[in-house]
């Protein structure tokens, strides 16, 4: 009897063996739909300042332990095409504006399950996302309405300022400790902010983790701090010009092989000794041009520590090409490729360098106060590596906020009373909708009552409690009661300076 094999039919023919062709509603769209709540289920415990930690391990076995959303998702490496989706969209809100990962990832899940209940109803789906397009136009036209007066001009450079509009991204992932790290963020940044806020960069913050100490140790430095020791003997300079090489600080082995033929001692002796004053003539010019700090990218030799000794040079040695690059844009410093004499425009200066011994590990700590607002360093202390990492991004999320306000400083409450607000209205807009889009959009806005429930659930109140009494203190036209979550009742939000950002929603 011949082996009986079907015959591929229809697109299956048409694609290579194996492939999977899945199509309607069952299949595709509440398959899709499922992946992605799945994955706000996991972000969704971890929103707001009552959030749970989790525990990631990701493929190279290094333990993350965190409530920051997008690190979570980006840790996960998740394969499903549609929740790759959502992660994307988490990491751009991220990288964007420092806040609201976690509100990107489960809001759009929520989203999706209500699509699926419309769905089973028998909507058909670009029907909902017509509606949902018509409800999304409404809900930024309520935002604009809810922003705080008075809050679009702002001073950048004002402490104050500052902190209260960072304190909600910074309370969301370290709760309790945004008033040591929030002035501490604030002033980092606006020590590096350029004349034109809107080019705040990033990159200028710098973050350095230190076992040991607790967060009240944490301090700020005008500068950069280097995780490591300086190379020679002398360990500090004042008021110093500084010199930087690329290549390292060495003789350097010629391109071609050569050899040389010596016939007695004499010569050996004098071989030996031109090495020795070729490269003692390097070090003295770069000596002679005024420079008292080298800093090498590659290794730094014996023969060269000797004389750099002799000179009183203190020689650094950085090996991170981006260190490297953010030193000499501390410094002001141009890195030249080859050890050869440096003209005074390639020279930097620092106010002092000095090696320090933090927590049992020596750090070179370099200053540079009057320098101008390049860089400034965030020396974070904590008793564990998971702790450090989580008050990094902590800072990142605060700085990243920073650059946010810069651009846009308009502030609305925070703590729900904006996401209710948007439901309440949200609701009312759809009754004055005819078509079927009506379902999409009432749907639409309680999605956003997740957000209350999500925050009241993770500090282990009733949801259902506050969502109703919230609903009430709206409909009687207090449009900025939020949920205060240490006490679990309703409050103003105004007074308890609550506020996230116009620009993160």
């Amino acid at each position: 009897m011949v082996g009986f094999s079907m015959q591929p039919y229809g697109i299956q023919s048409m694609l290579k063996e194996g492939h999977r062709h899945l199509s309607g509603l069952d299949e595709a769209v509440l398959k899709n739909i499922d992946a992605c709540k799945q994955l706000s289920t996991i972000t969704r415990t971890s929103l707001g300042p009552n959030g749970m930690n989790k525990m990631v391990i990701n493929h190279l076995d290094k333990l993350f332990v965190t409530n920051d959303a997008a690190t979570i998702v980006n840790e996960l490496e998740v394969q499903h095409p549609a929740a790759k989706i959502l992660v994307l969209a988490g990491k751009a809100q991220q990288e964007e504006i420092g806040d609201g990962a976690n509100l990107t990832v489960s809001f759009a899940g929520e989203l999706l399950q209500n699509a699926e209940e419309l769905i089973r109803m028998g909507l058909h789906p670009s029907e909902i996302i017509i509606g949902y397009t018509k409800a999304i136009k409404k809900t930024i036209e309520i935002l604009e309405e809810l922003v705080e007066n008075g809050s679009e001009n702002m001073n950048v450079r004002d402490k104050d300022e500052v902190t209260l509009r960072m304190r909600a991204a910074v309370a969301s992932k370290q709760f309790g400790q945004e008033d040591t790290l929030c002035p501490l963020i604030a002033e980092a940044c606006i020590q590096t902010c350029p004349k034109n806020p809107a080019n705040f960069n990033v990159d200028n913050v710098r973050v350095a983790k230190l076992l040991g100490g607790g967060l009240h140790d944490s301090a700020i430095v005008r500068g950069i701090v280097l995780k490591n020791d300086a190379v020679g003997t002398i360990k500090r300079m004042e008021k110093a010009k500084v010199v930087v090489f690329v290549g390292g600080v060495d003789t350097t082995a010629t391109e071609t092989k050569g050899t040389v033929l010596i016939h007695n001692a004499e010569q050996l002796e004098n071989y030996a000794k031109t090495e020795e004053a070729k490269v003692e003539e390097l070090i003295k010019a770069v000596a002679d041009s005024g420079a008292k700090v080298i800093v090498s990218g590659g290794t730094v030799g014996e023969m060269a520590l000797h004389f750099c000794e002799r000179y009183k040079l203190m020689v650094l040695k950085i090996s991170s090409k981006f260190e490297l690059r953010r030193f000499c844009r501390t410094t002001g410093a141009v890195a030249l490729l080859k050890l050869s004499q440096p003209s005074p425009d390639d020279l930097g200066y620092v106010d002092s360098v000095s090696v320090e011994e933090i927590g049992g590990a020596r750090v070179t700590i370099v200053r540079n106060e009057q320098g101008g607002n390049s860089v400034s360093t965030v020396v974070l202390r904590g008793s564990t590596d998971s702790i450090l990492d989580d008050l990094e991004r902590a800072v990142d999320d605060g700085v990243n906020t920073y650059k946010a306000m810069c651009r846009d400083s308009r502030i609305i409450p925070g703590a729900a009373a904006t996401e209710i607000e948007l439901a309440k209205r949200l609701k009312e807009f759809s009754f004055k909708e005819t078509g079927l889009d009506q379902y999409a959009i009432s749907k639409f806005a309680e999605s956003f009552e997740m957000i209350p429930k999500t925050l009241a659930e993770n500090a282990g109140l009733s949801a259902i409690e506050i969502i109703a009494s919230l609903y009430a203190e709206h409909a009687s036209g207090n449009t900025k009661v939020g949920l205060d979550l240490e006490e679990g009742v309703c409050k103003d939000v105004s007074t308890l300076n609550i506020w996230d950002l116009h620009i993160t929603k």
